[in-house]
């Protein structure tokens, strides 16, 4: 298992070596960063005193390295927007998208694997072909176009959930939550179910069809005959061995979250990482745009290597083609 993490970490630090050069060519090949900085006003000595500062006049392969040095303890430089560190701006705009992410997540899991079960169990009941039928909303809408509706219904008419914002947030010192506030419950149901409709669909539809799969096969009608209760055949034989392909599809989808939340913040105006990207963005702020490109890349490339870790625990035949 050792020699199986290895090779999966060495390609790991080999997509992100790829990620920190499309990164890297952000500040090189977006436009000149000093126009942002400056007025039309400032002088050529001026810009050039810039330039020397942010080491623009520095040769490429310089440039590269003390990028990556800098990528590699956390330093991104400066936000030409805000001028501030694009480090300490990421992590205070981190923990609303990792709650976002997390309920979203939840909802999608949860809700998912339990209908995927019910459709796949009782795929001819009335309750199953409604509940097919609406996850179709989830695949074929924008997740725009769900948002606004959202807010149309439930605080617009209805007036039931807040549009916008986070709600009220209780400071931990390490961490700034409004999931223990009541307000900040209310304010993230509405981009929480929209940014997991389309995962949830995702995940429903997969299991079902893996179960349907499942049930058809010879050892399932063995545990029948052998008169095991159908809730072990359902959720110990038959659920188990539909887990590969959706710990695939959860994997990429909770990396999937993380990275397009971008428009679900910007609709419901939810202050973390995908609107401070929208806005930097709409500045050309570059050094948010490249720190927050290598920072979804981690997490997918983190995400990826704990789905191959679950590979190799669930499933049998890879620890022996590994032996």
């Amino acid at each position: 298992m050792i020699s199986f993490i290895l090779r999966r970490l060495a390609q790991s630090v080999l997509v992100m070596a790829v990620v920190s050069g499309i990164s890297f060519s952000l500040f090189n090949f977006v436009g000149d960063p000093v126009n942002n900085m400056v007025g039309q006003e400032a002088t050529r000595e001026q810009r050039q005193q810039i330039r020397v500062q942010l080491g623009l006049e520095d040769p490429i392969i310089t440039q590269y390295v003390r990028f990556m040095g800098n990528a590699l303890s956390g330093d991104f430089g400066l936000s030409y927007r805000i001028r501030r560190p694009v480090s300490e701006l990421i992590f205070e705009r981190l923990p609303a998208t990792i709650e976002l992410v997390f309920v979203s997540a939840i909802i999608a899991l949860v809700l998912g694997l339990s209908l995927g079960v019910y459709t796949g169990i009782k795929r001819d009941t009335w309750l199953s072909r409604a509940t097919l039928s609406i996850s179709l909303v989830g695949v074929s809408l924008p997740t725009f176009v769900i948002g606004i509706a959202l807010i149309y219904l439930f605080a617009v008419l209805l007036r039931w959930l807040p549009s916008s914002g986070r709600g009220g947030v209780v400071d931990l010192g390490f961490w700034q939550t409004s999931l223990l506030t009541a307000d900040g419950w209310r304010s993230i149901i509405l981009p929480a179910i929209t940014l997991s409709l389309f995962q949830l669909t995702l995940i429903l539809r997969l299991v079902r069809a893996e179960m349907l799969e499942v049930m058809r096969t010879d050892y399932i009608k063995f545990a029948r005959a052998r008169g095991l209760a159908e809730r072990s055949i359902n959720f110990v034989h038959a659920l188990r061995n539909t887990l590969v392909p959706v710990i695939t599809i959860i994997g990429l989808n909770i990396g999937g979250l993380i990275a397009f939340s971008v428009i679900t913040e910007t609709v419901f105006q939810w202050p973390g990482t995908g609107l401070m990207f929208i806005q930097a963005v709409d500045f050309v702020d570059v050094p948010i745009m490249a720190a927050y490109l290598v920072f979804v890349a981690l997490l997918f490339v983190t995400i990826n290597l704990i789905v191959d870790i679950l590979y190799f625990v669930i499933d049998p035949r890879i620890r022996l083609g590994g032996s």
